[in-house]
């Protein structure tokens, strides 16, 4: 169990904020160290404090002169599925768009077809490799959702496998996004699907204990707003938290209800309009940007980041990894996106990957800070600074990775033994 990490070049302590992003969003302390106890943080030292004189066996980690950040959050992310869609990539090589592929089987519908067609168990050992990626990367707690199966079987079956995959060796926030899209079966009738997705999944998950939040995907190929409404409703009702994927293609008022209910979050956020932001800056939702969606779809508009933070919203980036618009496990490279895209600073950028996204999962009382009382989450980064982690692009694996203060990673490899599922 980790006590000390001494020999600190640069350590990054996010500030908290309750509403949008703090002026100076990180506070450096160069040439420091750190004491945990019981997996927390228990103690920082000042600048030239002399370092505890501790040996190396018993529990201290050598940082060797670099940077040291908060485990990172990835807060919107896709795992529960059975392949990925690289054919979908060629087909956009040759200048189809998202939505003809989707509308031509292709999309989440192709993925539906894999999770439902793949058992359990097999299910929870792609999961479980998805999640040890995450970790080796840097990252130690994670927003997962279902939403390729879109049928009460499948959906349970694909949460369950978000459940067994995590176990007691990763912090996982288990979302059920049965309102992804209407599946082949009740095509043409969503509203008899949204029924299915408020009287049967959104009960089961609960009595099951499966799930935290409820999320659905306002879109022109998927649901209006006034199903999405129902959903929401259906989901308060039962003491879930809500998302929405919200304005990625299209402004579809899904912004207006995320402030209306005033939830967790509104992901995607591409297109927004100025009343938009105010509203969501005044009902306190964070909003989750997903720039490789943006990128690797090969489109030109990207989430408005600075009019968000002007308008006193808080934001969160994340990898939105999944096998169709997104496959990256790698938030180190949504920083580089965030800074060379959305014109974040390097500091806002950390602070959207740590702070920011703890917001976004609900747990910024314990994890996304590097503060007394706080998990011991922490990533060691042979870097000499903050501005480093995105100007390193395609390079940034932490040299170490921590989660309650237990080596779980070195140099993008898992340590053995470390990651245990249920």
């Amino acid at each position: 169990m980790l006590r000390y990490i001494t020999n600190i070049g640069q350590l990054a302590l996010p500030r908290y904020s309750a509403s949008g992003l703090p002026f100076d969003p990180i506070e450096l302390l160069r040439n420091v160290w750190i004491e945990f106890e019981g997996g927390e943080v228990l103690r920082i030292g000042a600048e030239g404090e002399p370092t505890p004189q501790v040996a190396s066996d018993d529990g201290c980690y050598d940082a060797r002169g670099g940077l040291v950040t908060p485990g990172l959050i990835d807060c919107h992310t896709h795992p529960a599925f059975a392949g990925f869609r690289q054919n979908e990539f060629v087909l956009r090589c040759q200048g189809k768009g998202y939505l003809e592929i989707a509308a031509c089987g292709g999309g989440i519908l192709s993925s539906v077809r894999g999770v439902r067609s793949i058992s359990l168990g097999d299910l929870t050992i792609l999961v479980r490799e998805r999640f040890e990626r995450f970790l080796e990367l840097g990252v130690t707690s994670l927003e997962a959702k279902s939403g390729y199966g879109l049928s009460l079987d499948d959906e349970i079956k694909s949460l369950t496998a978000i459940r067994d995959a995590a176990g007691d060796s990763f912090e996982v926030s288990p979302t059920l996004l049965g309102a992804h899209t209407v599946p082949p079966e009740q095509r043409g009738n969503a509203d008899r699907y949204v029924d299915i997705v408020c009287r049967e999944m959104i009960p089961a998950a609960v009595e099951a204990g499966l799930a935290l939040s409820v999320d659905v995907f306002v879109e022109e190929t998927a649901f209006s707003v006034s199903q999405a409404r129902r959903v929401f409703a259906a989901g308060k009702d039962a003491g879930l938290k809500l998302r929405i994927h919200a304005n990625q293609f299209s402004s579809s008022g899904a912004a207006g209800l995320a402030a209306e209910f005033g939830a967790l979050t509104a992901d995607h956020m591409d297109i927004a309009s100025p009343d938009e932001l105010r509203l969501l800056a005044e009902a306190g939702v964070t909003l989750v940007l997903l720039p490789g969606a943006v990128f690797f779809l090969g489109l030109e508009k990207y989430a408005p980041a600075r009019a968000m933070i002007e308008a006193g919203c808080r934001i969160a980036l994340s990898t939105d990894f999944n096998p169709g618009t997104s496959p990256t496990t790698s938030l180190p490279l949504m920083m580089t996106l965030g800074c060379n895209r959305l014109k974040l600073t390097p500091a806002e950028a950390l602070w959207a990957v740590t702070v920011g996204a703890a917001c976004a999962i609900g747990r910024e009382d314990r994890i996304g800070r590097l503060a007394p009382g706080f998990q011991a989450d922490v990533c060691v980064w042979d870097m000499p600074d903050v501005e480093s982690l995105p100007y390193r692009y395609g390079d940034q694996v932490p040299v170490a990775v921590f989660k309650r203060g237990c080596l779980v990673a070195e140099r993008g490899q898992l340590v053995t033994g470390a990651y245990s599922s249920r």
